[in-house]
């Protein structure tokens, strides 16, 4: 079983591009044509959802690596949309999708394993995720369960580390010891990628690292040699390419650079709302995915 680590490399030399497209439905931003069929009650919205993202999934498919589904968005429906973030993630797997479960989840001992097994694993787990983003602040305890569990099973996770929203800093910059707290996160993440290395260089633990913090992902990108980083914050927060460039090796690896609004809801902007008809939203998710491949360095094709 190839490890996480080595199956995004794969999936991203197929594609030759690192764009990772976030799946972010919301009511008030779905195109009109799937709007209008979505009524109040939950199980209505929560079926708008699975529409569209499968919408998009089909778009994207061809194009990029990995989709990324906010489960937030899904739970907030309650069953009818957990329901739903699972047809989504098994229809993203079934186009060749990697899926990275953006839940943050966090816990020690014996919650964290049932977390991770909730979550990880295509063939074995409820939701069938390759990859779950988590937060450190528990503690090694808190992290090592679903290290462990997405070795057995070819998944992996995306740790916390440098956050892209504005008042991340208010407990990751603190100093500690001379330096910030989120370069002691980031030690510990490297020594857990290094053990998980492959033939790529990257590990099955990877780092979430934020595009509107261009001089401090260089940094990070040095101190963490060996995990693949997780880079949100491109487009609708203000990341550019320009930003995200120090993520990424000479290779064009080592990076994932995921655009959620500015992708999905491409219908709505008004380069794109001028060109498209209504109907014709799916054209404009297209348009915008190939206008942030071209912006992004070109990975060496493995096709």
């Amino acid at each position: 079983m190839l490890s996480f680590g080595e199956r995004l490399a794969e999936a991203v030399r197929r594609r030759g591009t690192s764009v990772l497209v976030g799946l972010d439905p919301r009511i008030e931003q779905l195109p009109e044509i799937v709007r209008k069929r979505a009524g109040d009650s939950a199980s209505e919205q929560a079926a708008a959802y699975r529409e569209f993202c499968q919408g998009v999934i089909d778009v994207v498919a061809p194009l990029v690596p990995a989709v990324k589904p906010q489960a937030a968005f899904f739970e907030e429906l309650g069953p009818a949309g957990m329901q739903a973030l699972a047809d989504v993630i098994r229809y993203a797997r079934d186009r060749g999708l990697l899926v990275i479960v953006d839940g943050k989840r966090n816990d020690i001992g014996s919650t964290a394993t049932a977390y991770a097994r909730a979550y990880l694993g295509a063939e074995s787990s409820a939701w069938g995720a390759d990859a779950l983003t988590v937060s450190p602040y528990l503690g090694a305890d808190s992290i090592e369960p679903f290290v462990e569990v997405g070795r057995q099973r070819g998944a992996g996770i995306f740790v916390l580390v440098k956050t892209s929203n504005s008042g991340g800093g208010q407990f990751q910059d603190l100093a500690c010891e001379g330096r910030p707290l989120y370069r002691h996160v980031a030690e510990f993440v490297e020594r857990l990628a290094t053990a998980g290395a492959g033939a790529s260089g990257y590990g099955d633990v990877g780092a979430v690292v934020g595009a509107t913090w261009p001089e401090q992902l260089a940094e990070l990108r040095q101190a963490m040699p060996h995990a693949w980083l997780l880079i949100p914050g491109f487009g609708s927060q203000g990341g550019t390419a320009q930003h995200v460039a120090a993520g990424f090796d000479s290779r064009g690896l080592g990076a994932i650079v995921n655009n959620s609004r500015g992708i999905i809801f491409a219908h709505a902007r008004p380069e794109f709302a001028g060109r498209f008809k209504p109907a014709e939203w799916q054209q404009a998710v297209e348009a915008a995915t190939r206008e942030m491949i071209a912006q992004l360095p070109r990975v060496a094709s493995g096709k």
